[in-house]
């Protein structure tokens, strides 16, 4: 795109971002990676990563080393970040070296091709990705094998972790506490996935969310100590876009799942969000746009005192798709709900 084409947000955003590229490179900081968890099929990989200004002592990261680095930091500093745009950074896969360049915000997000007559094992896979000028790194993706199965799509905020405050104050809290302790689990979620998974060895488990990219390691941190399965984040990148001052949560969350079901057509998706705002709407239209990829729709139940803190109050109605669609208050609740409807073994 033109930059006389983008938004005077984005204009603005670009002009302060050089003006520190320039000084903090003057003080020699240099490029650091970091490295978000990718996924792919057999066929080809998403990765995704982002490329940030650190000083020259600073240490590689990416998801699994940031957390020494998180835990140290207050809250408000992950956001006071300085990108590198437009990064070209090289990635090793399957033998063969790949040239990508990130966005204007430092952001890469690409797909990388299997070789011709070739493909990528199903699993979980370590492929090092470099900058110049920058320590090496390493991008860890899940691919998924090109037998059908059944993966989860899972919302964080109230349908995996519950924060108990409003949604306005839900994007502060993110940025300014530190403390995860103050966040708590809900009930029987991370059971459900892991029964879920147990039923289909090695399905995907996606968490989308339109929380920003620089909590991720924190997420992360908080989806593994509450024992849920590992997984790529599908987050958004809360900076000022090529259009205006602020991205669309609901948008992020639409296209995200027509990538997911674009880049792994085998797999069925199970849908999990909660009443509180705008999930059963957006789940509900693409099961009605795709329902050869959805399998069942799950929906988390908030109780009356959490339904009267957000500011978008659930619209019930009865649904376009011709899949299952369970609604309870809890993992439990909608564990043995899915298993009425056939998405779940009795175990």
């Amino acid at each position: 795109m033109d930059p006389s084409d983008r938004h005077v947000a984005a204009r603005i955003d670009d002009v302060v971002n050089a003006v520190r590229n320039r000084l903090f490179r003057r003080r020699g900081w240099r490029p650091r990676i970091v490295a978000y968890t990718g996924y792919g099929s057999t066929r080809q990989v998403r990765v995704l990563a982002r490329i940030l200004l650190a000083p020259p002592d600073g240490p590689p990261e990416d998801i699994r080393t940031a957390e020494a680095r998180q835990r140290a930091t207050r809250g408000w500093r992950r956001f006071l970040t300085t990108p590198v745009p437009d990064a070209h950074v090289r990635v090793r896969a399957d033998g063969r070296t790949h040239h990508l360049v990130g966005n204007r915000r430092g952001y890469v997000d690409a797909v990388i091709a299997a070789p011709a007559g070739a493909g990528f094992a199903p699993g979980w896979h370590d492929l090092p990705i470099e900058v110049d000028h920058g320590r090496p790194s390493e991008l860890r993706v899940l691919i998924v094998g090109d037998g059908p199965t059944v993966g989860i799509v899972s919302d964080i905020d109230d349908t995996v972790m519950i924060t108990h405050l409003p949604r306005p104050l839900l994007a502060a809290w993110n940025t300014f506490v530190l403390r995860e302790s103050a966040r708590v689990a809900v009930r029987g979620m991370a059971d459900l996935y892991a029964r879920l998974l147990a039923d289909h060895p090695g399905a995907p488990v996606v968490y989308l969310s339109t929380g920003a990219w620089n909590v991720a390691p924190t997420l992360t941190r908080f989806l593994a100590r509450h024992g849920f399965p590992d997984g790529p984040l599908l987050l958004t990148d809360w900076g000022p876009t090529n259009t205006g001052w602020v991205r669309s949560g609901r948008r992020h969350k639409e296209a995200a799942l027509r990538q997911l079901a674009q880049d792994l057509p085998a797999v069925g998706w199970l849908l999990v969000g909660d009443d509180g705002q705008h999930d059963p709407e957006i789940y509900d239209g693409f099961a009605a746009e795709r329902p050869d990829r959805v399998v069942g729709i799950a929906i988390r139940q908030l109780t009356a005192a959490q339904q009267a803190l957000t500011t978008t109050p659930s619209v019930h109605r009865p649904a376009m798709a011709a899949v299952p669609v369970v609604a309870a208050r809890d993992g439990h609740g909608l564990a043995a709900k899915l298993r009425a409807v056939g998405l779940l073994g009795r175990r």
